[in-house]
Protein backbone atom coordinates (compact mmCIF):
# COMPACT_ATOMS: atom_id res chain seq x y z
CA UNK A 1 0.00 0.00 0.00
CA UNK A 2 1.52 3.34 -0.96
CA UNK A 3 1.26 6.33 1.37
CA UNK A 4 2.43 9.22 -0.78
CA UNK A 5 -0.42 11.25 -2.16
CA UNK A 6 -3.04 10.04 0.30
CA UNK A 7 -5.87 12.50 0.90
CA UNK A 8 -6.49 14.26 4.18
CA UNK A 9 -9.66 12.18 4.49
CA UNK A 10 -7.59 8.98 4.33
CA UNK A 11 -5.26 10.18 7.09
CA UNK A 12 -8.20 11.15 9.32
CA UNK A 13 -9.69 7.67 8.86
CA UNK A 14 -6.32 6.09 9.60
CA UNK A 15 -6.04 8.05 12.87
CA UNK A 16 -9.62 7.14 13.81
CA UNK A 17 -9.11 3.45 13.05
CA UNK A 18 -5.87 3.27 15.04
CA UNK A 19 -7.52 4.99 18.00
CA UNK A 20 -10.62 2.78 17.80
CA UNK A 21 -8.46 -0.34 17.52
CA UNK A 22 -6.54 0.77 20.61
CA UNK A 23 -9.82 1.32 22.47
CA UNK A 24 -11.04 -2.13 21.47
CA UNK A 25 -7.73 -3.58 22.68
CA UNK A 26 -8.42 -2.11 26.11
CA UNK A 27 -6.63 1.23 26.01
CA UNK A 28 -9.09 3.71 27.60
CA UNK A 29 -7.82 6.88 25.85
CA UNK A 30 -8.44 5.26 22.46
CA UNK A 31 -12.15 6.07 22.24
CA UNK A 32 -11.74 9.79 23.07
CA UNK A 33 -8.92 9.92 20.50
CA UNK A 34 -11.19 8.34 17.89
CA UNK A 35 -13.81 10.99 18.69
CA UNK A 36 -11.14 13.69 18.37
CA UNK A 37 -9.87 12.41 15.01
CA UNK A 38 -13.34 12.16 13.47
CA UNK A 39 -14.43 15.43 15.09
CA UNK A 40 -11.41 17.17 13.56
CA UNK A 41 -12.27 15.62 10.19
CA UNK A 42 -15.85 16.87 10.48
CA UNK A 43 -14.71 20.40 11.30
CA UNK A 44 -12.05 20.37 8.57
CA UNK A 45 -14.54 19.36 5.89
CA UNK A 46 -17.18 21.72 7.24
CA UNK A 47 -14.69 24.58 6.87
CA UNK A 48 -13.70 23.37 3.40
CA UNK A 49 -17.23 22.73 2.12
CA UNK A 50 -18.88 25.64 3.90
CA UNK A 51 -22.12 23.84 4.71
CA UNK A 52 -23.06 21.13 7.20
CA UNK A 53 -25.15 19.25 4.63
CA UNK A 54 -22.15 18.55 2.40
CA UNK A 55 -21.63 14.83 1.89
CA UNK A 56 -17.99 15.11 3.01
CA UNK A 57 -19.33 16.38 6.36
CA UNK A 58 -22.27 13.97 6.68
CA UNK A 59 -20.17 10.80 6.70
CA UNK A 60 -17.84 11.71 9.61
CA UNK A 61 -20.77 13.19 11.56
CA UNK A 62 -22.65 9.90 11.13
CA UNK A 63 -19.50 8.06 12.26
CA UNK A 64 -19.34 10.28 15.36
CA UNK A 65 -22.97 9.43 16.13
CA UNK A 66 -22.22 5.72 15.77
CA UNK A 67 -19.16 6.07 18.02
CA UNK A 68 -21.39 7.67 20.65
CA UNK A 69 -24.12 5.02 20.33
CA UNK A 70 -21.52 2.24 20.47
CA UNK A 71 -20.15 3.68 23.71
CA UNK A 72 -23.35 2.46 25.38
CA UNK A 73 -22.45 -1.08 26.53
CA UNK A 74 -25.49 -2.87 25.01
CA UNK A 75 -24.48 -1.50 21.59
CA UNK A 76 -20.72 -1.94 21.96
CA UNK A 77 -20.81 -4.44 19.06
CA UNK A 78 -20.99 -1.39 16.76
CA UNK A 79 -17.36 -0.45 17.41
CA UNK A 80 -15.77 -3.61 15.96
CA UNK A 81 -18.11 -3.31 12.96
CA UNK A 82 -17.09 0.32 12.52
CA UNK A 83 -13.42 -0.59 12.73
CA UNK A 84 -13.92 -3.25 10.06
CA UNK A 85 -15.70 -0.76 7.80
CA UNK A 86 -12.99 1.85 8.30
CA UNK A 87 -10.26 -0.67 7.50
CA UNK A 88 -12.10 -1.56 4.28
CA UNK A 89 -12.23 2.16 3.47
CA UNK A 90 -8.49 2.54 4.06
CA UNK A 91 -7.51 -0.54 2.10
CA UNK A 92 -9.91 -0.41 -0.84
CA UNK A 93 -11.47 3.10 -1.01
CA UNK A 94 -14.83 1.38 -0.42
CA UNK A 95 -16.66 3.16 2.39
CA UNK A 96 -19.71 1.22 3.60
CA UNK A 97 -20.92 4.17 5.67
CA UNK A 98 -20.71 6.56 2.72
CA UNK A 99 -22.76 4.12 0.66
CA UNK A 100 -25.38 3.91 3.40
CA UNK A 101 -25.43 7.70 3.72
CA UNK A 102 -25.82 8.08 -0.03
CA UNK A 103 -29.15 6.23 0.26
CA UNK A 104 -30.59 8.69 2.77
CA UNK A 105 -33.56 10.64 1.37
CA UNK A 106 -31.70 13.98 1.39
CA UNK A 107 -28.85 12.50 -0.69
CA UNK A 108 -30.80 10.95 -3.54
CA UNK A 109 -33.09 12.23 -6.24
CA UNK A 110 -34.70 8.90 -7.12
CA UNK A 111 -36.96 6.65 -5.06
CA UNK A 112 -35.32 4.04 -2.86
CA UNK A 113 -35.44 0.66 -4.57
CA UNK A 114 -33.68 -2.68 -4.37
CA UNK A 115 -32.03 -1.85 -7.69
CA UNK A 116 -30.61 1.37 -6.25
CA UNK A 117 -29.40 -0.40 -3.10
CA UNK A 118 -27.81 -3.16 -5.18
CA UNK A 119 -26.15 -0.65 -7.54
CA UNK A 120 -24.90 1.42 -4.59
CA UNK A 121 -23.29 -1.48 -2.73
CA UNK A 122 -21.99 -3.39 -5.77
CA UNK A 123 -20.48 -0.36 -7.47
CA UNK A 124 -16.67 -0.65 -7.60
CA UNK A 125 -14.61 1.31 -5.07
CA UNK A 126 -14.19 4.97 -5.82
CA UNK A 127 -11.60 7.45 -4.58
CA UNK A 128 -14.11 10.31 -4.91
CA UNK A 129 -17.62 10.72 -3.59
CA UNK A 130 -19.90 7.73 -3.93
CA UNK A 131 -22.69 10.21 -4.70
CA UNK A 132 -20.85 11.48 -7.78
CA UNK A 133 -19.84 7.98 -8.88
CA UNK A 134 -23.40 6.67 -8.62
CA UNK A 135 -24.90 9.57 -10.57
Amino acid sequence: MRHAGRSAKWWYWLAASLALAAALAGWPPGLPLAFAAVGAQSLHFLAREGRPGAFAVQVPVAYLALLAVGAWPPLAVLHPLMLAGTLVTLAFDYCPLARIMSLMPWNRRVPLSWALVRRTFLMPPTAGSVLQARA
